[in-house]
């Protein structure tokens, strides 16, 4: 192996979790969270935003032959902040704001000054999708339909 590959760490599973939830949050989220920070940080793009198409790739049953399933537009932006920290930020659409403040956000969850922010934001945004889940079960369940046999004697 050559010496100048690096090795990939393993994910981080906060990281992940963090990063799914950046992609989830509002814009008046991200921009409320960005203007109430006192100590913003200089923010230098590397690469994007931009926005493209990914292929979905779906399996039959879960565990069948891989098929392509369609195009999927997502945006995805990378920041260097000017502590160093690099952050991305990845989602579904074409809102190229949002994935440029998912970046920032990213980036700031490294740095140990701005890790209580970041967290009331991750806190507010679940929070709402939690939200939203259950009212939407409370919909659904609103609907359902219980059908059921009757055994009919013989006449």
């Amino acid at each position: 192996m050559d010496a100048k590959l690096k090795q990939e760490s393993p994910p981080d599973p906060a990281r992940k979790n963090a990063m799914g939830l950046l992609a989830r949050a509002t814009l008046d989220e991200l921009n409320a969270a960005w203007a109430a920070l006192a100590d913003k940080p200089e923010v230098h793009p590397v690469r994007g935003p931009e926005t493209g198409l990914v292929m979905v790739r779906g399996r039959i049953g879960g565990g069948g032959d891989p098929f392509n399933l369609g195009e999927a537009t997502v945006s995805r932006a990378t920041i260097r902040l000017s502590t160093g920290e690099i952050g991305h930020g990845q989602l579904l659409g074409t809102d190229k704001e949002r994935a440029r403040l998912a970046a920032i956000f990213d980036a700031l969850s490294q740095r140990d000054g701005n890790r209580t922010e970041v967290e009331a934001l991750l806190g507010r945004v679940a929070e709402r999708l939690s939200k939203e889940e259950r009212r939407k079960a409370e919909e659904t369940a609103a609907t359902r339909v219980d059908f059921f046999t009757m055994v009919r004697g013989d006449d």
